[in-house]
């Protein structure tokens, strides 16, 4: 049974970028999405900065940890217990690739890798509350996993999170497209990974943020260096688009359509 004591236990609760060069993603997102962009002068944190909309916090930007490590985002799923979770995941067939972690007096992180190949991480809050800003241009809109044996997923976020799913029709060649759910709550998606997609491309969590013009954000992230991974398109929930940016992360805009 999903925890239920915290709104953000289960669920995604910060998102944040391992980058090659640190400088050059800060400037790219705080222009695209007009975040203010504070780099902690504390050495334990190794320039880790912390990105804000209207003074709150939004992402993360830091550098990557390993040298072999790839540009990428991160979804960390909110837990009161980092190392019972690392527990969990073992159990459900997954791999702890980063074994819980305290980071200075914040909170506590791990990373795991899902049955099919993913990365996620968790994050145990402590003085760095629980919560992602969301429903503003700018902030987090959505988190996606593409998976190679999107089964496998299901069951083990079921197992470790208390996911459910529900699914739902994309049209006529398409696979469906699968909901995860922590009660009620819409909390991400995920897909099987089109056979089209490389086989050397790995099963991946996808983050969006939300814009209020899919277009116009696609264009300005273009002309400031990012590439063309998918150009914007409509789906029965809004418009969206996705890209790399330009040390090579991907990410995706977000416009849902009114209900």
């Amino acid at each position: 049974m999903a925890e239920t004591t915290a709104p953000w236990v289960n669920k995604p609760i910060w998102i944040d970028l391992s980058t090659s060069d640190p400088a050059a993603s800060r400037e790219f997102y705080a222009k695209l999405f007009g975040w203010q962009v504070e780099v902690s002068p504390d050495p334990q944190y190794g320039g880790y900065a912390q990105a804000k909309i209207g003074g709150k916090d939004v992402a993360g930007i830091g550098p990557k940890m390993m040298p072999e490590a790839p540009t990428a985002w991160s979804v960390y799923i909110g837990t009161r217990d980092a190392a019972d979770l690392a527990r969990k995941v073992q159990a459900a067939g997954g791999k702890v690739i980063a074994p819980p972690m305290q980071v200075g007096e914040q909170g506590s992180m791990a990373v795991f890798q899902d049955p099919s190949g993913a990365f996620v991480s968790a994050w145990q809050p402590a003085m760095m509350e629980g919560g992602l800003m969301t429903g503003e241009p700018g902030t987090f809109g959505w988190a996606e996993l593409n998976a190679r044996g999107l089964e496998k997923a299901v069951a083990f976020y079921g197992a470790v999170f208390g996911w459910a799913t529900r699914t739902s029709p994309m049209g006529e060649g398409q696979p469906p497209y699968t909901e995860f759910r922590v009660g009620d709550e819409r909390i991400a998606g995920g897909m099987e990974m089109s056979p089209m997609v490389p086989a050397q491309v790995p099963s991946y969590w996808l983050v969006y943020f939300a814009v209020n013009d899919v277009d116009a954000s696609f264009r300005k992230a273009i002309a400031a260096g990012a590439r063309e991974m998918l150009a914007p398109q409509d789906f029965v929930g809004g418009r969206f688009a996705i890209l790399g940016d330009p040390q090579g992360a991907t990410f995706g805009l977000l416009k849902m359509a009114a209900r």
